[in-house]
């Protein structure tokens, strides 16, 4: 059983810092330094008008100036009833959120004995997307030291690019792999069901319908 609803993401421009990589079989993963601005939210297109801010139609109160254009992206997001797997949809991009407990023991970067099918599957829709760029995030809760969920969490996104190039048969696929330990929440750490969907790892590529 699922549930459906639609989120508009704000977009802006990330900066990207190469920090290193090592080779996968035919693959390449990068661990990149954290970027400016939450993970997900770069822009996939320009603005379609430019918009005059001295345009009187605009009615800009005086004194007041024009924000910077952003670019919305309509979001179709589908969530399994016990939020153990989301899945969200832009017209360019397919981001799959697994929660950790679905695939690791707690405090732990080893996977269990259902992890491998549920990435597996990804990994055959990326196949089937042809996708050449996947990310694979990593996050924790609150809970603990920063320190402590950075290395957890970026443990655990390695476990998964792993998993998935093991499936994934794309030539030429590059991974950007990182961990964010409690960075960048999707849910109200004050509460255990909260903190148990920020505990996850998110996993994104482009669709084939976006040229990628």
């Amino acid at each position: 059983m699922t549930t459906r609803h639609r989120v508009a993401a704000a977009t802006a421009v990330s900066a990207l810092v190469i920090a290193g990589a090592h080779a996968i079989g035919a693959t390449s993963a990068y661990a990149d330094d954290k970027p400016t601005t939450p993970p997900g939210t770069e822009p996939s297109a320009a603005a379609p008008v430019r918009i005059d801010s001295a345009s009187p139609g605009l009615k800009i109160p005086q004194g007041g100036t024009l924000a910077p254009v952003k670019v919305l992206d309509i979001a179709e997001v589908v969530e399994d009833l016990g939020g153990e797997q989301r899945r969200q949809e832009t017209n360019q991009t397919v981001m799959m959120a697994l929660q950790s407990e679905v695939l690791f023991p707690e405090n732990s970067a080893v996977f269990n004995a259902q992890a491998a099918a549920r990435i597996q599957a990804i990994a055959n829709e990326i196949n089937t997307q042809k996708a050449t760029r996947v990310r694979v995030f990593g996050f924790t809760d609150d809970q603990g030291t920063y320190e402590h969920g950075q290395e957890l969490s970026k443990q655990r996104a390695d476990a998964v690019q792993a998993e998935l190039a093991k499936t994934v048969t794309s030539p030429g696929v590059t991974y950007d792999v990182r961990g964010y330990s409690e960075d960048y929440p999707i849910a109200d750490n004050g509460t255990e069901e909260g903190r148990k969907k920020n505990r996850r790892v998110e996993i994104t590529f482009p669709r084939s319908t976006a040229g990628g």
